[in-house]
This record gives structure tokens, C-alpha cells and sequence, in this order.
């Protein structure tokens, strides 16, 4: 099928690229590991202990057969390949990560296996696959070496006890078979004697770890682990194998090819053959890892608990004693993210030398390995406030703290739980999972076609797998049941029948057969349960296409801007889907994975689409042809997956109906005498023979037929541009991650890695090449260069990236909240929402985190923040008592008066923090950190509070170590500025958060003063309304007009009831306006009155309904923030517009058309009210009663040409005017006069009388200004008010009232403005409590 291709011709549509042997080199002798010594170093720095000491690597307290050394690549076949550069360090570390290991005769030799994966610049993976085994050390120089060293240590230790020093293996690098020698250990000490921990060369044998591997461009994970387990079995064999080993290697190399997009191909191992497929290009991306292991250990829930964390990026570690159980985990779960791809640093085992890494302040998901007995809670975790911990052993998680739900949760639990129980499979967790070969019920097969796919599988006998000799045998052994005459047979043929046996019969077939039936229902579990993730991303994200922006001309120019440009309508987006999944997936489309996701559907329209994209596209473009989204558009009901049967049906008929059939083994052109068999030692192979591939096409053309050379070809282009774009994870793969995506900071996608077409100019192959220059200039160094430097250098990068991340958060919270602020001053839509503005600071709270965490000397409690502003406390309130003490006192200062008679707050971080530690709703610290980062935030203190906690240096030096970013003190100034730059804003991240704690409020009466009475007799009081809640009604105490009062949180303050009970001689009272203030947050409000209350003064009102409005704060208090807040403008449209109530209170008359112009303004900001989401829309009584409000536009149209000139000296109001109007309407009605009019006029007449007479009849005294407002907020609730409008019009009492000239009397000019207040009837107007008490209707 390949016969044609070279050492280094063809190309990618191989099945392996190297096969590589790593063990002790005789020649160099025993050297300690490298990144063993760099452990020591690094531990013995943490524990304060010299550093320079333990950097040797000669751990003379440790027992020699439990230090690590130095392995080596001992060979590598081929040489090189050119499109695959062979990386000779990290290779050797990821195939024996914790070198060399020794083991005598009395300890466990099982062999192991594990995977990795090596990612390169371009974003390409490789993945490697090690079958490690122990093999007898022959040198005598490794023995006397080994020999010494036990005297050396001894000689170091004479009160160590054997025991002792065979387990002190705490400080040794983590090995990535644990488990195993946990067990090596504990089976050393119970065998006693030999196994003790000692060695003597005299008597004990001594036996040395060695690694098979196979490197190859996809994750066949199965297959290479049944080929690397037969090459070990052959060497183990009493018998030698039929061909040289030579022959089976070269042909995994050179012969076998990739299986072709959906087909299976079989290929023979040294004994069996080994069949793999891979999916289809509609399919899931292949992934050969089980996923029931990952379900069984974890349950559902935490998985999918686990796999919302992984969407979120949030950072996860996994936690176990095995490293297989590790890797499950890891490449499960980021198997499941497709069409997503996991962009950041990705680690799945974690040794022991790389520890520091835990320290990045960045999302990752590492994988730790738990020692036996370790408690959690002695782990040294630098950072938990956005940590997800699995413990996998012990089947739990501990999960970040308030991290949206999945949608649809319950549900998809629900369908998944269904899926595990068809295999047989608990969804509770905690059951180790146990492979069975019975079939689930749905979609199962006949047992007869079963077992003779299987047994063909298994059979060898066609496939010249075996030596002649023993191929008859096995012939005879299936023909002729009497074993009298097959032991003849076989000894005639000198074959021992238990050889037969092995090779062919009994056991070892039933063994075989078992693999390949555990296989297939892997297989089958994995793609099912991959399909109902699959599905839900189809469901939810199935319109994604129509909210891609794609403004660039071209590639180069997007490109160019790309870091500028919006690729994705979030905000409309957002509002398109249901209600429940919006806080999901507002945090994840701020993710890194999904802004690389659009970055490839972008591109994709210049470029070939990215094959996971290709494949997410078909599926959402099939379900488009069998389901109209329109109905279904905003439901969030759950759709089930509805190809769970088809998809086990694809893998099933694959692997049972074999597609291609790769050339056998055979004889090569071997120099005779190499290679010879030796029982028990893997033999040095011939390097020429396996330098290049075949050079005929003798052995590929055998079975080709015209069919399969189409194929062939075809399959071969497709091989080109697929395999190595694949971006599958494979189980137990330890990465090395050097892609950008480790060190791309900000959420914008990293630069494309895919090089553009041909076609594409060179201008743009530069544009590329410099976006590409972030990711190369900040490589993660190799494994084999981690010195103390290299580290240093690394968190450089770390304080380089915290620095940028921040600049890019504070500039798209400004630019995304000024937007909306500028939207609602009518400068065009807004971009962002509620929801988004909340996913923004809780993104900077977890950057705080972050940053907070880097570098700390000694971890305290699980925020980093929150700790370290308790230590500023405890080091303020001490000195505070130092200088209480002191003979010196301090005299205090006194409060000054701000200009509206309010006292100022003085800014003190301490007091912030006082009222977050007094708030009992909050438990944890992370809570309490984020509650401060938002009441910071919101008062415009955030970067001066940091500033003052940052300026305590003593502090700083004493928590975190000189390369934390706390401690880099340019950095840390640019960090403090972008913060500053949040102040040109208003967050109300802490009102609208924490809705159910107790505020302290100050309110403030002010009387206008240059008049007597300022001072009243009668019993006032108050009652304060907000957008959460009202205080209810509080008495005032006499002749003070100041109050404080707690209360649950009201949020944004709307409206002050004022009043009094006009008792006493001096019961009127002139009220300038209403102050009050929120103690926490300072945000103060004012409540404009400039009327009096009273009888027989004004309009006789004794209540006012004061609409509020939020103040900025004063030059005294900005001036304490270091920062101006700019003032509040109006847009230039809004400037022109004159306020009709302003230029009114001033004796001005505003004109006709401003008046109309006034009530358009204001029927229209209502309108936009409504048409923002409900979370959002604020206070509907300002729109409605406030200044430019719905009623004073509407009052000004009443009193335009309203005769209201004093008639003994009493003022006419326009309430008056109704009054009399419904007076008529009422006696004509009694006369019969009304009956004549028509049905509904007589309708809507009685309607206008009622709604007068309850406002009339209510026992608030809320004056005749008060009456009209009402009857607008109750007629504009009810949708009366354009009916009410025409009675008014048409009543004989207008000509008497109003002059010719009078809005009210164009009949042209009443129609307008009826046809304006009929679209307020579309909106359900709710009226607040405050506006509509004591009314009944």
C-alpha cells in the first residue's frame, strides 16, 4: 500500500514515524538525572535549606535502587524524517520520565506502558507510545558501580536500616508508573533479605528499565500497545520469534500505512495481527482512549461538573496515584470539547521537577501524582480561588466557587446515565470499571457473526505470521481433534506442543479474543458518549454562523487588525438564545477556545476549514435539513442525540469487516550473524536495514487491485492535508506543550497556525509570520534545559503575560461600558450586556487571583488577595494601637461638610474591609475577596486601595518571592494605571450583586434656608424607594433633618415619599431636596422638591413623591481616588434640547414644538426601556415622573395657552381643569346626554370618571400636581390615555379654560400626539408601589 515510499519520501500517510529505544548506556556508566538534581534544588529552595547542596544529585541518604539516573536513546529508525524532525532530548524524557530504574531479582518487574505527546510551534502533534520493561544488566562496570554506591551509602547511613532506605523515596522524581513501585516497595519489604533495599553484586542479579517507542502522527493508542507488547513478548519467549524482530519493525514503518478516513485496516504484529480504524470525515476525530474508565471513576456529575470547569478555562488539577487514571482523565475530558480545542497549558502528568509550573498564573490542566497516604490538604496549592481539584482515587471534586451550571444539566446527566447503563456501567462513580465482552442492548449483533469477526481477527494462519514449521501444526491442530496424533506431528516437526499451544490455541486466542471484544465496546462507549456532547454544542450553538462578523476584504488585511476587531455579535448573540443557558454561555464565549474557534470559521473563507470545524459545520448544516429552527429558536427544552445507534453501528462494521490489509512481515536483507536471539535481552538491530523503506514494489503490489490503487490515491491527497491538522488527544500522553496557546495571554485567539494557500501573496505570508512572533519568541524552553535561570526567565514571561492579560481586560471594560453609556445618550446600539458586564469583573476578579498567586512564598487560606489584605489589617490595627498608646495624640480631624450638608466618608481601605468581613451572607474567603474587588470597583478606589495594600513593602517582600509580580515594580505601576483607567466608568457590581444585605443609609432633609420656617411643627416623615425594595415609612424626628437607618438593600435609588401630618401652628413646610446616601458604597442620591407642603399653600399637597437622581462625586472626594471622574455629559443631539420643566420653573414658555419635541423624547425613551433585556432596563418612574419624563412633558402640553391667571388670588392648576371636565361628563351623563354618543366614547368616559374619583378619593394628601401625575402613570399603565385625550378635547369647558391658541385646541396637533401614545401600549407598564399606594380600583 506504501510500498513506494522512501526513509523520507512519502510522507505523513505512514503509521509510524520512528521506533526509538531508550535505556543505560554501558559506555557512560551511571550519571545522576538531571531534573532529579534540579528537583532537590528546587525543593530545598522552597524548604530554606541550601540550594547548592542538594544540586549534585548525590542523594547519599537515599537508598541506590530507588535514586533516578541518567537514561539515553540508544537507537532511533529512521535517522530522521523531514517533515517529522526527530527530538532526541525530548523524546528520551518523555519515554523514561524518570530514567533509568533498577530492580534486583527479589522486586516486581511488571512491564509498563505509557503515552505522550510532543506538540511543535506549527500547533502539530506527534504522539508517542512506550512499552517499558526491566532487563538484566550484563555490564560488570554497571554492577560494581551499583556495588559502590551501596557502600558509599551505607558507609553515609550506619544506623539506616535496609527498610528504611528502600522507602525514603519522597524526594525522587514522580515516576509515571507509581502504582508499580508502590508496589515494588512494599513486595521489597515483605520479601526481607535481598529485597531489603540492599544489593550485593555476589549474589543478587541486578535488572535495568528499557523503553520501546513508537512515534506516529495519530493516536492509535490500541494498536501501538499491542505491538510494542508482542515485540517485548518475543524477546521474553522461550522460543525466537519467526522472523527477526528487524522484519516487524520495518514493516510498522515503512509498509503499514494510515488507514484511510473511514476505513479499518489490519497489519501484523509478531504473533497476532492488530486491526485499527479510523472515523470518517463526517465523524468525531478519532480518539482510541476509554472514556467509561473516566465515567466510572468520577460519576456523571462530577464529570460534567468537571467538563463545564474545562469550557470555562478555568484551572483544573487532577489528582491520583495512578498515571494511567491521570491520563484517562485529561484526554477524556478534552476529547469531549469538540468543535472546541483546549488552548492553554495542558500537562496531563506533572513530574516532580516541573512542580513550579502549578505556580503559572494562567488556565491549565495538569495532572499530579497523589503519593499513597498523602492527605490533600498537605499539598502546597499556590493558587485555589479558580481551581478545580479531582481527586480521581477518592471520586470527588472540589469546584471553584460560583461557576455557571451547564445547561440543560439535569437532562444531560439524565441521557448520559442511559448510555453508561447499556454497557453495563454505573453513573454514580466510584465502581472501578470493569471491560466485559457482553454487548449492550441497543443495536446489538448476533453472537455468530461476532465470533467469526473475532476469530478472524485473531487468525494467523493466512497471514504468514508463523514459521512453516509451526504453521502446520497449527493447520493440523484445527483439523484433527485427536491430540495423540498431534503430539506426534509435533514432534516429528520438533516443535514442542505447548509452543502450539501459545502461538495458536487455547488461552492465548481466548485471551485474544477477549482484547478485540473489549476493544470494540470501548469503542462503541467511547464514540456514544462523545455523540451526546457533541449534540448538546450542535443544539446550542446551531445559528452561530449568522453572528460571525466578517468585515476584512481579505486574509492579509484581517490579519493586520486582528487584535482590534470584533469577529463575534456577543450581545446578539446572547440575546437570541434561552433565558437559562445565558449564564453559561456568556462566560464561555469569552473564552480563549471559543475566540479560536471564530478566528477558524474566519478564515475558513480564504482557507481550506480546519477539520474539526469542517466536521461541526456538516453536522449543524444535516440538522438544518431535518429540523426548522424557527419554532425551536429561544426553547430550551433538551434534544436528545438521535445518532447514538448509527454512530456504534460505523465502529462496529468497521472493525468487523476489515477494509485494507497492510503487506505481511518478511525476510530482509540482513547481514547474517546480527541480530541473533538471546532469551531475555532486546538485541541491538541492524541500523541499515532499517534506515529506508523498501526500494520495489514486491511485496505492495501483492494484493492491489484497481479499486484499492483509487483509493489509494485518493486517500493519500487526503492524508496530506488531514493527518497532521488532527487535534486529538490520546489517553496517557504527558504533553510537551510548546504551541502559542501556552503563553497566549489575552482572550483574543492566538495568532492562526495554518499557513495560508499558495495562492497567498508574500505580503501576507509576512503578516503571518509576524503574528507568529509572539508564540516563537516566547517558547517554553525544552525539558532538558530547566535550570534555575530557565525557570527565572519563564516567570518573566508569567509577569510579562499578568501585565498584558490586565490591559487587555481594563481596555474592553471600558470600551464595551462607555459603548453602552454612549448608546444611551443615543449615540448608536450598545455592545455589551448586564450579563456581559458581570462575566467582565468576575474575568478581573480571577485575574486578581491570579496575579495575587504568583510567586507566594508559603500558600495561606485559598485566596491569595483575601490573605494578603488580612495581613495588612493585622499590621494597620497594631500600629493604630501602638499610636493610641503613644503620649502624642493626634488631634481629629474634623468632618468637613461637603456642599449638600452631607458629611464626607473618608477613604480607608480598613473600613471597605470591615464591611465586607461584617456581611454574614459571604462564607468563604474568595467570596469576601471578590465582594471587595467589587465594592472597590464600584466606588472608584480599586487601584488607589491596591496602591495603599502594595505600598507596605516589608509586607510584600515577606510574602512573595523576588520573581513575583507583586515585587516587579514597573510592572506593578503600568498594572496599578490600567486599573485607574476603570474610574472614567460606573460599576454597580456590588449593589446589583449582594441584593439581600443590610446598608446603612443617610438621609438628609435640606429646607430652602433664607426662609423662616425652615424648622416645621408637625410630624414629618420618609420613605425611601430603590429599584430592590422600599424602606417603609419612617418618622422624622422633630426639628432634625438628618437620619440614618439600615435597611435591606434598596439598589439603585428611584423615588423619596415625603410628607407630614400638618399639626401644629408652623405646619407648612418649603423643602429644597431630599438627600440620601448608601454608608457602603457612597453613592449619593438627590431628591429635588422646591415645593411646599402644606395646606392652603401651593396645591395644597402634605406628601411629594421625589424623583431621585444619582449625584457625581465631589472635587473634595474624587481628588482622594487619584483620578477625576469626568462629568456626566449629554450627547451633542441631547444639549439642544431644552428641559420644558427647567425653563418652566424658571418663568419661561417653552414653545409648541419643544413641547412636542419633549414628549416624543420621553415616549421614546420608554419605548427603548423595554426593548432592553429585562435585567437591564433600570428605573421605569424616572422615565415616567422625572425630569424629561413622560409627565412633565404631558404637564407642560396641558398648560400651553392655560388661562391660569390668579382669580382671588387662588392659582388654577390643570388638575383643576379635569375635575371640572369629569364634573360635566358626570351631570351629562345623568341628563342622558352621554347615551346618545357612541358605545365605546361612553365606555372610555365612565373609565375617566372612576380613575378621577379614586385619585380624589385616596386619603394621601398628595396635592393637585400629585393628582395629575398619577392619573398619566395610571392611564399610560392601562392603555387609556389616548382615549382618555379625545374627552378631554371635545368637553365645552376647554374654551373656557384655554386659550385659541392652545396645543390642546389643534386638533391636528391632539391627533399627533395620540398616535405617539398608542405605542406605549405594546409594553406591560408596571407602576412602583410608591406612585399608586392608597389607590383603589
Amino acid at each position: 500500500m506504501s510500498g513506494s515510499t522512501t526513509g523520507s519520501g512519502a510522507a505523513p500517510c505512514r503509521f509510524a514515524h520512528y521506533f526509538v529505544i531508550c535505556g543505560i548506556d554501558t559506555e557512560t556508566g551511571l550519571e545522576p538525572d538531571e531534573l532529579a538534581a534540579l528537583y532537590q534544588w528546587l525543593e530545598a529552595d522552597r524548604h530554606g535549606t541550601d540550594p547548592e547542596a542538594a544540586a549534585t544529585g548525590e542523594n547519599l541518604e537515599q537508598s541506590p535502587l530507588k535514586r533516578t539516573f541518567k537514561s539515553k536513546v540508544l537507537a532511533h529508525y529512521p535517522e530522521n524524517v523531514e517533515w517529522n524532525p526527530f527530538d532526541q532530548d525530548a523524546v528520551n524524557m518523555l519515554c523514561m520520565p524518570k530514567g533509568l530504574s533498577f530492580r534486583t531479582q527479589a522486586d516486581l518487574r511488571e512491564p509498563q506502558f505509557h503515552s505522550f505527546i510532543i506538540t511543535r510551534e506549527d500547533g502539530s502533534r506527534t504522539y508517542g507510545f512506550v512499552h517499558t520493561f526491566y532487563e538484566e544488566v550484563t555490564s560488570p562496570q554497571i554492577c560494581s558501580a551499583m556495588q559502590t554506591l551501596y557502600q558509599m551509602h551505607n558507609a553515609e547511613n550506619p544506623s539506616s536500616n535496609p527498610s528504611s532506605s528502600s522507602s525514603s523515596s519522597s524526594s525522587s522524581m514522580d515516576s509515571l508508573a507509581s502504582s508499580m513501585d508502590e508496589a515494588d516497595s512494599s513486595s521489597s519489604q515483605r520479601g526481607g533479605g535481598v529485597g531489603m533495599g540492599g544489593y550485593d553484586a555476589s549474589r543478587d542479579t541486578l535488572y535495568v528499565s528499557k523503553a520501546l517507542c513508537l512515534i506516529t502522527p495519530m493516536p492509535f493508542m490500541h494498536a501501538c500497545r499491542r505491538f510494542l507488547a508482542q515485540l517485548h513478548r518475543a524477546v521474553t519467549s522461550a522460543l525466537p520469534p519467526p522472523l527477526p524482530l528487524e522484519s516487524y519493525i520495518h514493516n510498522v514503518l515503512y509498509e503499514v500505512p494510515l488507514p484511510p478516513p473511514g476505513r479499518s485496516l489490519k497489519f501484523h504484529g509478531v504473533y497476532e495481527p492488530i486491526v485499527c480504524q479510523r472515523p470518517g470525515p463526517g465523524e468525531l476525530p478519532l480518539a482510541d482512549f476509554p472514556l467509561g474508565v473516566a465515567f466510572s471513576r468520577l460519576g456523571v456529575e462530577n464529570l460534567v461538573q468537571l467538563f463545564t470547569c474545562t469550557m470555562l478555562e478555568m484551572q483544573i488539577l487532577l489528582y491520583s496515584q495512578d498515571y494511567q487514571r491521570l491520563m484517562t482523565v485529561a484526554e477524556g475530558i478534552t476529547t469531549l470539547l469538540f468543535p472546541f480545542q483546549w488552548q492553554h497549558v495542558y500537562v496531563p502528568i506533572l513530574p516532580a521537577s516541573l512542580r513550579h509550573f502549578l505556580d503559572a498564573p494562567v488556565p491549565y490542566l495538569m495532572g499530579l501524582q497523589s503519593k499513597e497516604g498523602t492527605d490533600r490538604s498537605k499539598l502546597e496549592l499556590p493558587q485555589e480561588a479558580n481551581l478545580c481539584f479531582v481527586d480521581i482515587d477518592n471520586h470527588c471534586i472540589d469546584l471553584p466557587e460560583d461557576f455557571p451550571q451547564f445547561p440543560n444539566k439535569p437532562d444531560f446527566i439524565k441521557e448520559l446515565s442511559e448510555v453508561l447503563l447499556s454497557y453495563g456501567l454505573s453513573p454514580q462513580g466510584g465502581a472501578p470499571f470493569v471491560p466485559t465482552t457482553s454487548s449492550p442492548s441497543p443495536g446489538s449483533v448476533s453472537k455468530g457473526l461476532r465470533s467469526l469477526a473475532l476469530s478472524e481477527l485473531e487468525d494467523d494462519g493466512r497471514n504468514g505470521n508463523l514459521g512453516g514449521e509451526e504453521q502446520a501444526v497449527l493447520e493440523l491442530l484445527q483439523g484433527n481433534a485427536t491430540l495423540e496424533r498431534l503430539r506426534a506431528l509435533a514432534r516429528r516437526t520438533g516443535v514442542e506442543v505447548g509452543r502450539v499451544d501459545a502461538s495458536g490455541g487455547g488461552a492465548q486466542q481466548q485471551a485474544g479474543g477477549r482484547t478485540a471484544a473489549e476493544e470494540l465496546r470501548n469503542a462503541k462507549l467511547n464514540v456514544q458518549l462523545r455523540e451526546v456532547f457533541a449534540s448538546r454544542f450542535t443544539t446550542m450553538f446551531a445559528d452561530y454562523e449568522a453572528f460571525v462578523i466578517q468585515s476584512a476584504p481579505d486574509l492579509e488585511s484581517w490579519l493586520t487588525n486582528r487584535e482590534q476587531m470584533h469577529n463575534f455579535d456577543k450581545a446578539s448573540f446572547l440575546s437570541d438564545q434561552p433565558e437559562p443557558y445565558l449564564p453559561f454561555l456568556s462566560h464561555f464565549i469569552e473564552t480563549q477556545m471559543f475566540a479560536t474557534f471564530i478566528d477558524n470559521k474566519i478564515m475558513s473563507q480564504w482557507e481550506d476549514k480546519e477539520p474539526l470545524l469542517r466536521v461541526f459545520d456538516g453536522r449543524i448544516d444535516k440538522a438544518r435539513l431535518y429540523n426548522v429552527r424557527a419554532p425551536s429558536l429561544r426553547s430550551s427544552n433538551y434534544q436528545r442525540c438521535t445518532v447514538l445507534k448509527e454512530s456504534a453501528q460505523a465502529i462496529e462494521q468497521r472493525l468487523m469487516k476489515i477494509d485494507h490489509t497492510a503487506i505481511h512481515p518478511h525476510l530482509l536483507d540482513m547481514k547474517i550473524g546480527q541480530g541473533k536471539y538471546e532469551h531475555g535481552f532486546f538485541p541491538k538491530l541492524q541500523a541499515d536495514v532499517l534506515a529506508t523503506g523498501p526500494t520495489n514494489n514486491k511485496w505492495s503490489n501483492r494484493t492491489t487491485t484497481a479499486q484499492r490503487r483509487k483509493d489509494r490515491y485518493r486517500q493519500h491527497t487526503e492524508h496530506l492535508t488531514l493527518d497532521n491538522d488532527v487535534k486529538e488527544q490520546v489517553e496517557g500522553c504527558l504533553v510537551l506543550q510548546n504551541s502559542m496557546a501556552f503563553w497566549e495571554w489575552d482572550k483574543a485567539s492566538p495568532p492562526p497556525l495554518k499557513l495560508p494557500k499558495k495562492s497567498a501573496s508574500a505580503c501576507c505570508l509576512k503578516y503571518m509570520q509576524e503574528a507568529r512572533s509572539l508564540g516563537k519568541s516566547l517558547r517554553q524552553p525544552k525539558l532538558s534545559d530547566l535550570s534555575p535561570a530557565v525557570i527565572a526567565q519563564t516567570n518573566w514571561k508569567f509577569v510579562e503575560g499578568l501585565l498584558k492579560e490586565c490591559r487587555m481586560k481594563t481596555k474592553r471594560m471600558l470600551v464595551e461600558k462607555m459603548g453602552r453609556e454612549a448608546e444611551e445618550l443615543g449615540h448608536g446600539e450598545a455592545n455589551i450586556t448586564g450579563l456581559e458586564e458581570s462575566t467582565l469583573i468576575a474575568s478581573l476578579c480571577d485575574l486578581l487571583e491570579r496575579i495575587w498567586s504568583h510567586g507566594l512564598q508559603v500558600k495561606q487560606g485559598k485566596s491569595a488577595l483575601w490573605s494578603h489584605l488580612l495581613h495588612y489589617q493585622a499590621r494597620e490595627e497594631k500600629l493604630a494601637e501602638q499610636q493610641a498608646l503613644s503620649p502624642v495624640s493626634n488631634g481629629e480631624r474634623r468632618k468637613s461638610e461637603s456642599l449638600l450638608g452631607m458629611p464626607l466618608i473618608r477613604v480607608s481601605l480598613l473600613q471597605d474591609m470591615r464591611h465586607i468581613q461584617s456581611m454574614g451572607e459571604i462564607k468563604t474567603e474568595v467570596g469576601r475577596a471578590r465582594a471587595w474587588i467589587r465594592l472597590s470597583l464600584e466606588k472608584k478606589l480599586l487601584s488607589q486601595h491596591l496602591k495603599q495594600l502594595l505600598s507596605r513593602q516589608a509586607l510584600a517582600k515577606k510574602l512573595y518571592k523576588r520573581y513575583a509580580f507583586l515585587r516587579c515594580e514597573e510592572e506593578k505601576e503600568q498594572f496599578l494605571f490600567h486599573l485607574l483607567s476603570l474610574n472614567a466608568v460606573d460599576y454597580f457590581c456590588f449593589t446589583s450583586v449582594f441584593t439581600t444585605i443590610m446598608i446603612p443609609y443617610r438621609a438628609v432633609i435640606l429646607p430652602i434656608k433664607k426662609l423662616s420656617n425652615a424648622m416645621t411643627t408637625s410630624n414629618p416623615w420618609v420613605c425611601v424607594s430603590g429599584e430592590l425594595g422600599d424602606s417603609g415609612v419612617m418618622q422624622i424626628p422633630k426639628n432634625v433633618l438628618e437620619m440614618t437607618f439600615d435597611c435591606q438593600n434598596l439598589g439603585k435609588l428611584t423615588t423619596v415619599q415625603l410628607g407630614h401630618d400638618n399639626s401644629g401652628l408652623l405646619a407648612k413646610w418649603l423643602v429644597d431636596c431630599v438627600m440620601v446616601r448608601n454608608e457602603i458604597t457612597g453613592h449619593t442620591y438627590k431628591f429635588p422638591c422646591g415645593r411646599w407642603l402644606g395646606k392652603g399653600v401651593d396645591d395644597g399637597s402634605l406628601e411629594r413623591v421625589l424623583i431621585g437622581e444619582l449625584l457625581a462625586p465631589s472635587a473634595e472626594e474624587d481628588s482622594g481616588r487619584g483620578c477625576r471622574t469626568p462629568p456626566a455629559q449629554r450627547s451633542p443631539s441631547l444639549t439642544r434640547r431644552i428641559s420644558v420643566i427647567s425653563l418652566t420653573a424658571r418663568g419661561y414658555k417653552p414653545t409648541s414644538a419643544q413641547i412636542q419635541e419633549a414628549i416624543g423624547e420621553a415616549v421614546n425613551n420608554i419605548n427603548k426601556h423595554f426593548h432592553k433585556p429585562e435585567k437591564e432596563r433600570g428605573s421605569l418612574t424616572i422615565l415616567l415622573c422625572g425630569e424629561c419624563g413622560l409627565v412633565g412633558a404631558l404637564e407642560q402640553f396641558f398648560h400651553h395657552g392655560f388661562k391660569s391667571a390668579r382669580l382671588f388670588q387662588k392659582t388654577v392648576f390643570v388638575w383643576d381643569f379635569v375635575e371640572k371636565a369629569v364634573a360635566f361628563m358626570e351631570s351629562a351623563d345623568q341628563m342622558g346626554d352621554l347615551q346618545e354618543t357612541a358605545e365605546p366614547m361612553g365606555i372610555t368616559c365612565h373609565s375617566l370618571c372612576r380613575y378621577v374619583n379614586a385619585i380624589n378619593s385616596t386619603t394621601r394628601n398628595i396635592g393637585k400636581d400629585g393628582k395629575f401625575q398619577l392619573l398619566v402613570c395610571l392611564g399610560a399603565r392601562d392603555r387609556l390615555l389616548p382615549q382618555w385625550l379625545p374627552l378631554l378635547v371635545e368637553c365645552p369647558l376647554i374654551l373656557r379654560m384655554y386659550e385659541d391658541s392652545a396645543l390642546l385646541r389643534e386638533q391636528s396637533t391632539v391627533n399627533a400626539l395620540i398616535s405617539v401614545l398608542e405605542t406605549l401600549h405594546d409594553f406591560p407598564i408596571t407602576l412602583e408601589a410608591s406612585l399608586v399606594k392608597g389607590i383603589d380600583l
